[in-house]
């Protein structure tokens, strides 16, 4: 409201795509923010918004500065939580610690003192305070049987804190809850109790395993391929002993063509002569 119309127009498409793909590209997200911060620095809904694109990309002293700037300009403490995740994000669990006992998170609603339990939880893991960070996410909404949209979250911590202090079967009963409760797909806590359970789960689509069933495949044909060649100078070679044979036999049969004809010349000299023989001795008789 505080801006001109064509300008108010044109911050607002710019904060209509970062809410867009805050979740799906938060790199592309980050630049639309920092386009609409560029054209309405003053305006909160703005700051707030490029707060939120810098955490999404891991920018967390540029989201928390942001974020002290929107919550100066509204003075709501609704972002409290968030920037005292930014304060862990930077290192600084201790700050986000002290941030749980400030008197803001009283002004918080039930949904902000839940996301603040779940910072403070973190925090206390961050400084190796694992079984504190159970005590901590111990709560009435924890306890409740009401299904809230931070109900998922909240049981999947506390089954993680679980787990972190070795209270596997616990954590597995916590995990099994926050599926229940998961309605949205908010968290992996399916994963997790297959994990637990010992269950492994195979794609059966991946690259590494066509790879490896390539790999045998391929030496199967390989094998195959060698296998054909050697039959095939198998053939070969017995074809050319084959030839080899022929030949041989074409000449021997041509030594036996050779051999009869002499024969035949020989007995057809025999005969020549036989008839002359007995002219002369049947001249012989006659004298």
């Amino acid at each position: 409201m505080s801006l001109p119309k064509t300008l108010a127009d044109d911050v607002a498409r710019n904060l209509v795509m970062v809410a867009r793909l805050l979740d799906e590209d938060p790199e592309q997200a980050y630049g639309y923010s920092r386009v609409a911060l560029r054209l309405a620095s003053r305006v909160a809904a703005v700051r707030e918004a490029a707060g939120f694109a810098s955490y999404a990309v891991g920018k967390y002293a540029e989201a928390l500065a942001e974020f002290r700037a929107a919550r100066r300009m509204t003075g709501s403490a609704e972002l409290w939580p968030v920037m005292a995740d930014c304060e862990r994000g930077m290192g600084r669990p201790e700050r986000a610690l002290a941030m749980a006992g400030e008197p803001e998170v009283q002004r918080l609603d039930r949904a902000g003192q839940v996301e603040m339990r779940l910072v403070a939880a973190g925090a206390r893991r961050d400084m190796g305070q694992a079984e504190a960070a159970v005590v901590t996410l111990q709560s009435s909404e924890l306890a409740s049987h009401s299904v809230q949209p931070w109900t998922a979250r909240l049981r999947y911590a506390y089954a993680d804190a679980l787990l972190a202090v070795g209270r596997e079967d616990e954590a597995r009963e916590w995990f099994a809850k926050a599926l229940e409760a998961d309605q949205g797909g908010t968290t992996n806590a399916s994963d997790r109790l297959a994990e637990l359970d010992g269950v492994e789960f195979v794609d059966a689509l991946a690259p590494e395993d066509e790879q490896e069933e390539s790999g045998p495949v391929s030496q199967e044909r390989d094998e195959e391929s060698a296998a054909d060649g050697a039959s095939a100078a198998e053939a070969e070679a017995h074809d050319a002993g084959a030839d080899d044979s022929d030949d041989t036999d074409v000449d021997a049969a041509d030594e036996d063509d050779a051999a009869d004809r002499a024969s035949a010349e020989e007995a057809g000299a025999d005969l020549a002569d036989k008839p002359a023989e007995r002219n002369v001795e049947q001249g012989g008789a006659d004298a």
